[in-house]
């Protein structure tokens, strides 16, 4: 027999997993780095193996669901985040971080390819809207768990090690809830694999394949340094991580008002403007400024990933689950490729900054806000394009709608 809510609440513990595994990591980046002698850079490449296992069992498990199963996918997914956990806490080495580091993101990926159309094929109509936004709330809601549980332990003296020995309690719960339970069958998808790639070779497609490679570093990347950049800043790195995530959650519960307001591409255009001013601010402020700066950049990012897999959704209905999966894709992957390239930022800048005679926490400091400065590219890049994007669509739809066309001409 079917039992909807023990799988709800099951893929639940597992998303609280994915995001546990992000902002607890981003907590001990910092002690991560002193232990082992890491480089910024090289603390950047094992943030990038988290970020690149998820696409790509992102991307497999979407083009084997219907013929595998929701279930099977699960148990890949928790054996995924076991032996990643268990490797980072024993392997004491960089080569045995980067592949711990690249198990978690494969179970991570498997969880959004599973999960989702599993929701999807268990209610219907608003039913299935509401408990999906429910389900994707765990995202932000488990960083911001995360974070407070990260910043505490610090606080307290416990090693990197426990953190992470934290992350597995919601992947034995999950595992449990999952355990005997008959998953619902998929329904198979409502176009060919053809169909599907000929809608993701459109012009709007690829222009949006890109802006989701830029969105994707807007928003993961302040984060997943956050502890490292803003260590000196005078205010709390993990309290920071878990304001903007705690933001992000609410916003997103009540995304839909905005949307029916602004629709997509306005929230997006908005959104880029807001995410611009905060990465601004997190650059030039430090103290209690830093924290206005966090409420401006999570109201900013809270609505890029949503809205850009709901764009696709929306406006490329015949791209299907595997555009969806794909747009996700290069989200997750635009950002594995990005952590050493902002790792790489940090040494430079540090480098510079003691060339200028700095030292201590002010050295740091200046390192820091020199690379969130050059991070303003990323939302700024995307103010243009999604002012582009705005006019795009709104000239699409009056092509769409002789009497928009006609109204607009009278006027």
């Amino acid at each position: 027999m079917l039992n909807k809510k023990r799988l709800f609440y099951g893929s639940c513990f597992a998303l609280i997993t994915t995001a546990l595994s992000f902002s607890i990591r981003a907590g001990i980046l910092p002690q991560l780095g002193e232990e082992l002698n890491l480089t910024a850079e090289q603390l950047g490449y094992i943030n990038s193996m988290w970020f690149l296992g998820f696409p790509i069992a992102m991307v497999i498990g979407g083009l084997i669901y219907h013929s595998v199963g929701p279930k099977r996918i699960m148990q890949f997914a928790f054996f995924a985040h076991a032996a990643g956990i268990i490797m980072t806490i024993y392997s004491g080495s960089y080569a045995g971080l980067l592949i711990s580091t690249l198990l978690i993101g494969l179970g991570n990926g498997c969880t959004e390819a599973a999960c989702n159309p599993m929701i999807s094929d268990s209610y219907k109509g608003v039913k299935m809207s509401k408990m999906m936004n429910r389900f994707h709330m765990w995202f932000p809601g488990g960083i911001v768990i995360g974070s407070l549980v990260s910043k505490f332990m610090t606080d307290f003296g416990f090693g990197w090690e426990s953190q992470i020995w934290v992350i597995i309690i919601p992947a034995l719960i999950y595992a449990y809830l999952f355990f005997g339970q008959t998953f619902p069958k998929g329904e198979g998808m409502t176009a060919t694999l053809s169909e599907n790639m000929q809608a993701m070779i459109s012009p709007l497609f690829l222009f949006m394949f890109c802006c989701m490679a830029l969105t994707a570093i807007s928003e993961f990347g302040p984060q997943q340094w956050v502890g490292l950049i803003l260590s000196k800043s005078g205010a709390q790195p993990m309290i920071i991580l878990a304001l903007v995530t705690g933001l992000m959650a609410v916003a997103r519960y009540f995304g839909g008002e905005a949307v029916k307001q602004f629709d997509q591409t306005g929230v997006l255009l908005g959104s880029a403007v807001l995410a611009t001013v905060g990465v601004y601010l997190f650059s030039t402020q430090t103290g209690a400024m830093a924290y206005v700066a966090a409420i401006i950049y999570a109201l900013g990012i809270a609505y890029f990933w949503p809205n850009m897999i709901g764009f696709i959704a929306d406006k490329i209905p015949k791209s299907g689950a595997l555009g969806m999966s794909i747009i996700g894709a290069i989200g997750m992957f635009s950002t594995s490729i990005f952590q050493p390239v902002i790792g790489r930022w940090i040494d430079l800048d540090r480098a510079e900054a003691t060339a200028a005679g700095l030292t201590g926490d002010e050295l740091e400091l200046a390192a820091g806000q020199a690379t969130l400065g050059t991070m303003i590219l990323f939302p700024g890049i995307l103010i243009m394009l999604f002012t582009v994007l705005y006019f795009w669509m709104r000239a699409r739809e009056r092509v769409a709608d002789p009497d928009v066309a006609l109204a607009a001409e009278r006027a």
